[in-house]
């Protein structure tokens, strides 16, 4: 039997708690202080607690107290308030009530209604607590981490772990807003040069008349609004890495720039003569096919070769959906304290409806829809109408059962066989049948295994 945590704040836990939940595997520790509460917090990460209301309202200093505890913990934890019918009629209550608890519960307590708000309240906090899979970031860098627990997912964090191991340049592929920074940060993160700084350089974001100054610097005088020495993002990334997003959108002239800082590792300012030794690592990202630049003349090839030492695709969110539900948590957990704290999570239509959205705009577009969800929302529980999704019109409208079944099947198969390498005996334990019954299906969908 699994153990459940509880935290009874300002009473016994005997007396809270029914017999048939100490049966069904609650495990309450008693808090007559909300230091207590605190360090039972911390030291335990409880789901659920309940806290009675007995002296709310009665002392600014300790209900801001309390207003603050709550705060702070029911962003991983779930309260159940229990109160009197008068404090009930207070606004004051009310609005503690509605900002911080899941529910609540008029006394004389009902032994049957506590044993189903715990069991909810447990349930929801839950859903938020799963840990996602995610690479090791320090959790001091103020910037978000990668998060997934799918098949492609996970395979993507071991080739980052990989790749950040050596000291080589690499190339990040994939659609806009599938995490190319974040990946590029991760790897950082996990570098020998974790140290050492890390500039971000959006290609396509800077004017092409200040892209060589911006790269390079200047020195003072070098040109009309140049009042001083200006030290480039080459320079500044000494020891450290150079992060350039969108590097297909860099000027054929300054493609020939930067190949030759890489041949040579030494820049020169613009408008000086001092040759400087610059010692980094350069991690280039785009979403655009640079193949297909280099045929009409818009990459240079040996450009291309110096920066895709290493390369890594990061796949779109329509091809890793077991993870929509993980991030949506996340930015909402994130994300809510500033914008709505009443809102507590999504509804199950909220929730199916993102799960076969095809997500043309990736994380970055489930991020936006859930912070403008947040804003729009007039519930604690977030509706399909506040995420405004478009209807997936690329999806079939009428599909039977059998066809949807069969669309699966193939799909799970080809990703088995992909990740795996072809390998007939690894893809089917992946997908939990015997060898015989994946040569039969594979048959019967017309695939083989190339």
């Amino acid at each position: 039997m699994a153990v459940r945590e509880l935290i009874c704040l300002r009473t016994a836990p005997v007396w809270i708690i029914p017999k048939e939940a100490l049966a069904a595997g609650w495990l309450p520790y008693s808090a007559s202080t909300i230091r207590e509460v605190i360090d039972l917090y911390e030291r335990r990460n409880p789901l659920v607690g309940i806290i009675l209301l007995d002296n709310f309202g009665q002392n600014e200093d300790t209900d801001r107290e309390l207003e603050s505890m709550l705060a702070r913990t029911s962003t991983t934890m779930e309260w159940i308030g229990l109160v009197t019918p008068e404090m009930a009629s207070q606004p004051i209550t009310r609005d503690l009530l509605a900002k911080y608890l899941y529910d609540y519960h008029t006394m004389p307590i009902d032994d049957a209604r506590i044993m189903t708000s715990l069991g909810h309240a447990y349930g929801m906090a839950s859903l938020r607590s799963l840990p996602p899979f995610y690479c090791n970031m320090d959790a001091t860098s103020g910037h978000d981490c990668m998060i997934g627990d799918s098949p492609v997912m996970r395979k993507v964090f071991r080739q980052l772990s990989k790749l950040a191991a050596v000291d080589s340049s690499v190339m990040l592929m994939g659609e806009s807003g599938t995490g190319k920074e974040l990946a590029a940060r991760t790897i950082f993160q996990q570098s020998k040069r974790r140290t050492g700084p890390f500039i971000a350089v959006n290609c396509g974001a800077i004017p092409s008349n200040l892209i060589q100054s911006e790269l390079f610097g200047h020195e003072k005088g070098s040109f009309t609004g140049a009042c001083r020495r200006q030290i480039g993002h080459i320079e500044a990334a000494n020891g450290g890495t150079l992060f350039l997003d969108e590097i297909g959108d860099l000027p054929l002239e300054l493609q020939a720039n930067l190949l030759r800082f890489l041949q040579e590792r030494q820049i020169t300012r613009v408008g000086g003569i001092e040759s400087i030794p610059v010692d980094l690592r350069i991690i280039s990202a785009t979403n655009r096919d640079l193949r297909e630049d280099i045929k009409t003349g818009h990459f240079r090839k040996d450009l291309y070769f110096r920066l895709c030492v290493l390369d890594l695709e990061l796949p779109p969110l329509r091809e890793r959906r077991g993870d929509v539900e993980l991030l949506a948590y996340h930015f909402l957990c994130n994300l809510r304290d500033s914008l709505n704290p009443l809102v507590r999570g999504f509804s199950p239509a909220t929730l199916q409806q993102m799960r076969t959205y095809h997500w043309p705009g990736n994380v970055r577009e489930l991020k936006n829809r859930v912070a403008r969800a947040l804003v729009m929302c007039e519930k604690r529980i977030i509706t399909p109408q506040d995420l405004e999704l478009e209807p997936d019109t690329k999806l079939p409208q009428h599909q039977t059962l059998a066809e949807v079944r069969a669309e699966a099947e193939m799909l799970a198969m080809q990703r088995a066989l992909q990740e795996s390498g072809n390998n007939i005996m690894a893809a089917a334990r992946q997908l939990g049948v015997s060898r015989v019954t994946l040569y039969r299906m594979l048959d019967k969908y017309k695939l083989q295994a190339s």
